[in-house]
């Protein structure tokens, strides 16, 4: 009886510490695994990488009545509000007139065309050439051709189309656009191009500004003009000449008229006839009077009057360019501008706007192109940023289940040891009651 009494604890103290050394790597590896849980799961989620989906591209071509300007333009893919925050990366004139004077002989427009194409491939990555769309739209020349005689019209279309088939591009089309859209546009690229609406905030995200008004338009080309700004609640103006165009989130309603046959052009034909170009028709004229920024209409008409009372010798004196092709038209375009304010627009010195004759803010035209770019993006689908985690999805997913799986075996490994434990204890303790007891 006495040997056994003396070995019983030894051997309960050689079983408590076997089974707590299996208790301690289970508890070991449980906290090993929450810890690498817990770690690669801040590390997939807060070290990821938010890569953007780079840039679009665009292209335009704005075939006018006396010439034809193709433009390049991009955006960032994700869009504001469905539409792209537009900015032009390039800008090439097409040699030769507009694409109306090719009426006779419509086989000969793409020629005209390709020093410019091969120099927009240069300006757009190569992997993007197939995903860019470009748009040819044609204005009042062409309107009058298709007017004049509809069948050549057709044929110089065609063979734009066919030209453009060939191209790596995505050809939407050769169309002829209305003049009440062409003053649209107008308007949305001046508007765009003078920040009325979008800005960044103090965070560099782009907002709508407060407060900020939009200014009106007016575009004077070869064969027509136009005028357009916002209507807002006014009455009394045709209806049929009232559009609405939605932007970054916002519907603007406008007021916009085209008069064809108005443009510089069209009317030094019919001044001459009887014996007796858009912004950049504004823009060239003031120019070369040496007027900027906004200045009075007495003004403007004093310097035309100056200048035109000059003698064609001291013409190169005064004009900071001179060529003798543009000198000549300078004094009719003045007058025609002035009377088409005064006359057209009724404008007096005390209704007299401030208007500023602009042909570029910053890197970009004010050319019609731009703000119809930026309505067709409205139709460009955008693309996500995409997100590169740390780890691919199923490796991660793969090292959560397997660490998840190790800590679920330790907890009920450890369980168990408990509840061993636990019976043990209770039947030892009803062994040395019962060995008492007797």
């Amino acid at each position: 009886m006495f040997t056994v009494l003396t070995r019983q604890p030894c051997e309960q103290a050689g079983l408590k510490a076997f089974s707590r050394t299996p208790a301690i790597i289970a508890l070991v590896v449980l906290l090993l695994s929450v810890v690498v849980l817990v770690a690669i799961t801040l590390i997939q989620f807060h070290h990821k990488e938010v890569l953007l989906p780079g840039l679009k591209y665009g292209i335009v071509l704005d075939a006018g009545s006396s010439r034809t300007t193709v433009y390049v333009y991009q955006w960032p893919a994700e869009k504001e509000n469905n539409t792209g925050v537009v900015s032009q990366t390039f800008k090439c004139s097409v040699k030769g007139s507009g694409i109306s004077s090719y009426g006779k002989n419509p086989q000969d427009v793409p020629k005209a065309f390709e020093d410019c194409m091969q120099k927009v491939q240069g300006q757009i990555p190569g992997h993007l050439h197939r995903s860019t769309r470009i748009y040819l739209g044609a204005t009042a020349g062409m309107r009058l051709l298709r007017l004049q005689n509809e069948s050549a019209a057709n044929e110089v279309l065609t063979s734009i189309q066919n030209y453009f088939k060939s191209q790596p591009f995505d050809f939407r089309g050769a169309q002829i656009i209305s003049g009440q859209e062409e003053g649209i546009y107008g308007w949305i690229t001046a508007n765009y191009l003078m920040g009325n609406f979008l800005e960044k905030n103090l965070w560099h995200m782009w907002v709508h500004p407060n407060g900020v008004e939009t200014i009106g338009a007016l575009d004077l080309g070869g064969a027509s003009t136009q005028i357009s700004f916002a209507a807002g609640e006014k009455v009394g103006l045709n209806t049929s000449s009232i559009m609405k165009v939605s932007l970054y989130g916002y519907v603007y309603t406008l007021y916009t008229h085209s008069f064809q046959c108005y443009g510089r052009n069209e009317a030094e034909k019919r001044f001459l006839a009887m014996l007796l170009q858009a912004f950049a028709g504004f823009y060239y004229t003031v120019s070369a009077f040496n007027l900027s920024g906004s200045f009075s209409l007495n003004a403007f008409n004093s310097s035309t009057w100056d200048l035109c009372s000059e003698s064609w010798s001291q013409l190169p004196l005064r004009l900071r360019r001179f060529d003798e092709v543009y000198a000549r038209s300078y004094c009719f375009s003045a007058h025609y501008i002035y009377h088409l304010l005064v006359n057209g627009y009724r404008f007096t010195e005390e209704t007299w706007p401030q208007i500023h004759f602009k042909k570029e803010v910053g890197n970009s035209s004010i050319a019609w192109s731009l703000g119809y770019m930026l309505s067709l993006t409205n139709q460009i689908p955008a693309e996500s940023p995409l997100i590169r985690l740390p780890m691919d999805p199923p490796a991660f997913l793969g090292i959560l289940a397997f660490f998840t799986a190790v800590a679920l075996l330790c907890l009920a490994f450890l369980v168990y040891l408990y509840v061993s434990s636990r019976k043990q204890r209770q039947s030892q303790h009803a062994f040395n009651h019962t060995v008492d007891s007797e």
